[in-house]
């Protein structure tokens, strides 16, 4: 097979994958969270997750926090060794996990309802009869579509689905709050974005 027939068939599978993600009113649960508790409250966004899902945490969290959200990416490892401390009590944390069995995200549960036993958990995951789905006060499921990756194993379409499903969730979000362009600009002042967003228009 050449390499423009296996680029058709990956477009083809992860937009296929996107198009099957469920739509739930787990998504408006979830924004509902993130409005009340950071947004009225002041609390802030912690994101989380191991590996690529970690990287994926982590793009979410910018995201939210240029788009009125205060959001920070908290490692589950580095977590362990103090800077669980970030967390406060009006915080929700949403934490990515494909098989919802990575150990470093569920002892980083466990340990985060030590600190504050009500804090809300938003899970984003592939396997939504795992641990970490039911531990969650809100699962988002990707509909478990399948790696696109020869081996079946390298994290691929499960990536671009949380991606995706983080897009959700950060435009809803900015829907709900009345999120505006002058808004955008006082977060984004450099680079072509940041210029765009104070023009006229």
């Amino acid at each position: 097979m050449g390499v423009k027939q296996s680029m058709r068939e990956i477009l083809a599978a992860e937009s296929k994958a996107i198009a099957s993600i469920p739509v739930t009113d787990d998504y408006e649960r979830a924004v509902n969270l993130i409005v009340e508790r950071v947004h009225r409250a002041g609390g802030k966004l912690v994101t989380s997750g191991m590996g690529k899902c970690g990287q994926i945490a982590d793009n979410i969290a910018t995201t939210f926090s240029s788009t009125g959200i205060p959001a920070v990416f908290l490692h589950p490892s580095e977590a362990q060794h103090g800077d669980l401390g970030v967390l406060q009590a009006c915080d929700v944390m949403l934490l990515l996990s494909n098989s919802g069995r990575t150990s470093e995200i569920v002892a980083l549960v466990k340990l985060a309802l030590a600190l504050y036993s009500d804090l809300p958990l938003i899970v984003i995951t592939g396997n939504k009869d795992s641990e970490l789905a039911q531990l969650a006060d809100v699962c988002l499921w990707t509909g478990g579509a399948p790696e696109v990756c020869p081996l079946g194993l390298t994290p691929t379409t499960s990536t671009t689905m949380m991606t995706v499903m983080g897009d959700v969730l950060v435009v809803n979000t900015m829907l709900a709050t009345g999120f505006t362009r002058e808004d955008y600009a006082k977060r984004h002042h450099g680079g072509y974005l940041g210029m765009m967003s104070r023009q006229e228009r």
